[in-house]
């Protein structure tokens, strides 16, 4: 296991979790909108997994990337567990998959809230969480507010898997769940909970949500480069919730076109956005005061890039973000599109 992250966790006694189907490969990713969230006025669990159920099944996912996946606690002492998961993917195929999971390196269990997990047919050889492990926190001292000098860190990890078929091949892949555009937290800026003291108050926790953002995006993208470093031919995926399109900072920082570099002989580090192949009308995951958006990508190195057949984004019953929780508070739905990509694996 490199750099110390979460240990892979093995499949379940006669699992059929060795490779997948034939020579054909789907990724998926998902984001469940707090799964497992007691202190949010959702639907109960036994009515999100009545509706979020079908929708993993749809995907037929050999590897599946989730966002927003909550804990919850056990027994007096013992750590918190992930036991909606557990929930949601009893009795389907992904409940014998191997997984890796965020973790809280303060008691060692899955973080409170908005974990990332990876389930994957192929077995994990490698797997890790990165936070601030290649960035290190840049030190502020707000504007506005009353706060002190003090370290900006990421609200999440990235998580990084390793898999292997039986074939030999490896692929790498990275969850994230980048920060949201959403104001930040300034020591004594908001008179309330939602009601911000000053205009000025607002934009330095906004400047500092893009801060957040670009950072963690920064991260990933030394981690695509190391992975390059190693194998010049890696096959990579990074995906999950970038919250931002593909045009936006951090995605671009993640994808790192040889445009931007003004380099032509990094050509091959770029990742290609997947949802490149869909038609317009399709390529949206999340609808926000009835505009469609593309927040959830799947970014394709190009070794694995020449796998690649299509994509799939399930959005038909899509909700509006914006809209929807204030005419129908406690859907069980998520406001996430998932997405799955297909792939016909070639022998090397």
């Amino acid at each position: 296991m490199r750099g110390g992250g979460a240990a892979p966790g093995p499949a379940a006694a006669g699992s059929e979790a060795e490779s997948p189907t034939a020579d054909w490969l789907r990724i998926a990713t998902f984001n469940l909108e707090n799964l497992g969230d007691s202190a949010q006025p959702h639907a109960t669990l036994a009515e999100r997994v009545r509706l979020l159920r079908p929708q993993l099944l749809r995907l037929r996912a050999d590897v599946l990337c989730l966002q927003e996946v909550d804990a919850q606690r056990g027994s007096d002492g013992e750590p918190r567990r992930l036991d909606a998961l557990d929930a949601l993917i009893a009795g389907t195929p992904y409940a014998a998959f191997h997984r890796l999971t965020t973790f809280s390196r303060s008691h060692g269990g899955p973080r409170d809230k908005h974990n990332v997990v990876i389930l994957s047919r192929l077995p994990i050889v490698n797997g890790r969480q990165i936070l601030h492990d290649l960035v290190q926190p840049p030190l502020y001292k707000p504007a506005t507010g009353d706060g002190a000098t003090a370290a900006i860190t990421w609200d999440r990890p990235i998580l990084h898997a390793t898999l292997q078929a039986e074939a030999g091949w490896t692929l790498d892949v990275v969850n994230v769940h980048l920060r949201a555009p959403r104001a930040a937290f300034i020591e004594g800026g908001k008179a309330s909970a939602s009601v911000w003291r000053t205009m000025s108050g607002w934009a330095e926790g906004f400047f500092l949500a893009a801060v957040k953002a670009a950072g963690q995006a920064l991260e990933v993208r030394l981690l695509v480069d190391q992975l390059f470093d190693a194998d010049p031919e890696a096959r990579i995926v990074v995906c999950g919730d970038f919250n931002a399109d593909s045009h936006e900072a951090p995605v671009r920082t993640i994808r790192g076109d040889e445009e931007d570099a003004g380099n032509a002989h990094l050509a091959f580090r770029t990742l290609v956005p997947a949802e490149r192949s869909l038609a317009d009308s399709r390529r949206f995951s999340v609808l926000h005061h009835g505009r469609p958006r593309m927040l959830d990508h799947l970014l394709l190195s190009r070794a694995l890039l020449a796998w690649y057949c299509g994509m799939e984004v399930h959005n038909e019953a899509l909700g509006d973000e914006a809209v929807t929780p204030q005419a129908l508070v406690g859907t069980p739905a998520s406001f996430h599109a998932p997405l799955v990509a297909e792939f016909r694996v070639a022998a090397d």
